[in-house]
């Protein structure tokens, strides 16, 4: 007994240390992409805005269907009021009165109503409003979506340049370990200056103090596309695409023969919508000049007791029931109503030179991208030959420094020249990733749309 319970205790607890362990992940750009427009807090949040506007858009349409309520009431008269009539109804002396109570000391009633609206102006400018914000909802849902791509991209991007740079970083530091080596059991044979030996340790001090910063930028890169993901900073994620593979997916310079058509572009749609809603406004400051027609029915019952006996079955209840029409009619309003259809027709004009502003915007946003992405490409195919250039001078220097040709202090400038080129090209790689996708959202490209 006592050993199946040893057995229960370590089956449970070997579950519970299971159940804890962090999860793994690994992603290509567009499973990370896939999976963050799923997870993301900000994307989780923005379709809830969209579930909050379809109720809304409910509970618009709902003020114009029938209205049914029931009212139930009881009411003890602890002091009944008292009424004067003349004495002479009852037999008593002309010119004198007598008290009274009318009534029963305790009452019971229950009512229903059910009311339908006829006619309301308002009423029809809301169900298209309510319309309206819910296309402004999905509308900037798909902003969402387009903004959360972008930074999956580039976060992703992050985390492959990171991890280049450590890698570069790690192996320039083994091979200046391996000169330093060298030219200290060199200078110790008496064959090489001490200066040769110090310039080497400078720049391993360099190089050694950049590749501790790039490992934190790689932990902290990580860390961004986790949340960028939507999953916790403790579990485990891994990138299964290089940089090169991403680089050469996006340098296409043909993409940039791309016309733009303004009203696919995210922000036109939503400076619309902003019109529309303005337009309706219009529309609704308009109706508030027409009647309104409201039909009702109700049916009631009360009892009278002067003790509780409502729930007796002797009990006598009286009904009665009444239809009716309402219309309500707007005549003067001092100027009222005049006022605030002015201000709603100077909303409407500003919304359209928003619109028109935001059309501007979008254009210059385009040609700004387009020449970002051009440098961007042109830039990375430099930094490509630099760096062919810069690693065949740091060769020549490092054959000349060995064959005491050349000085530790050009050997350093050639190594310091190539770092820096390295560095430069890494970077260029990820720039022309970043400007690709900054053309596509303001093509709207990816046309991501909410399921």
């Amino acid at each position: 007994m006592r050993k199946n319970l040893t057995l229960l205790v370590l089956f449970i607890g070997m579950a519970v240390s299971y159940g804890q362990n962090p999860k793994t992940y690994e992603f290509t750009l567009e499973e990370a992409i896939s999976f963050a427009l799923d997870s993301n807090y900000t994307a989780i949040n923005s379709r809830r805005d969209i579930a909050k506007a379809i109720k809304q858009k409910w509970e618009t349409t709902a003020t114009g269907l029938p209205q049914l309520r029931a009212n139930l009431n009881y009411q003890n008269n602890l002091k009944q009021p008292v009424n004067l009539i003349p004495a002479e109804f009852v037999g008593g002396e002309p010119g004198t009165f007598t008290p009274v109570v009318f009534g029963t000391q305790q009452i019971a009633s229950a009512t229903a109503t059910l009311e339908q609206l006829i006619f309301d102006g308002s009423y029809l400018v809301g169900l298209q409003a309510a319309k309206t914000f819910l296309d402004y909802t999905e509308n900037a849902d798909e902003k969402v979506q387009l903004e959360i791509r972008k930074g999956v991209i580039n976060s992703y991007g992050s985390v492959l340049l990171a991890e280049e740079l450590v890698s570069i970083f790690q192996k320039n530091k083994e091979n200046l370990e391996k000169n330093l080596f060298e030219t200290r059991k060199i200078f110790e044979n008496g064959l090489a200056e001490e200066e040769d030996v110090e310039q080497l340790e400078i720049t391993l001090l360099d190089v050694q103090t950049q590749l501790n910063n790039a490992v934190r930028t790689e932990d902290i890169a990580r860390q961004m596309f986790k949340v960028a993901l939507g999953i916790e900073l403790a579990e485990t994620v891994s990138l299964s695409e290089s940089l090169d593979d991403l680089t050469s997916r996006n340098v296409n310079l043909t993409f940039m023969d791309s016309d733009l058509n303004v009203e696919n572009n995210i922000d036109y749609k939503i400076a619309f919508n902003l019109t529309e809603q303005r337009n309706l406004e219009l529309k609704l400051e308009k109706s508030r000049a027409l009647p309104t027609l409201n039909a009702f029915v109700n049916y009631a019952t009360q009892a009278n007791s002067d003790e509780f006996t409502f729930l007796d079955g002797d009990q006598r209840w009286f009904q009665s029931s009444i239809l009716g029409v309402s219309m309500n009619i707007p005549i003067f309003s001092s100027g009222m109503r005049g006022a605030r259809t002015q201000q709603a027709k100077i909303a409407v004009k500003q919304a359209e030179t928003q619109l028109q502003e935001t059309v501007q915007n979008i254009r210059l946003q385009f040609d700004s991208a387009k020449s970002n992405y051009q440098f961007t490409v042109e830039n990375y195919q430099n930094s490509k030959k630099n760096l062919s250039l810069a690693e065949r001078i740091e060769n020549k220097n490092q054959v000349k420094f060995t064959e005491g040709i050349a000085t530790s202090f050009e050997l350093r400038q050639a190594q310091t020249q190539l770092y820096t080129a390295q560095q430069q090209y890494f970077q260029s790689m990820l720039d022309v990733i970043n400007a690709k996708t900054e053309l596509e959202t303001v093509l709207n490209t990816p046309q991501l749309k909410n399921p």
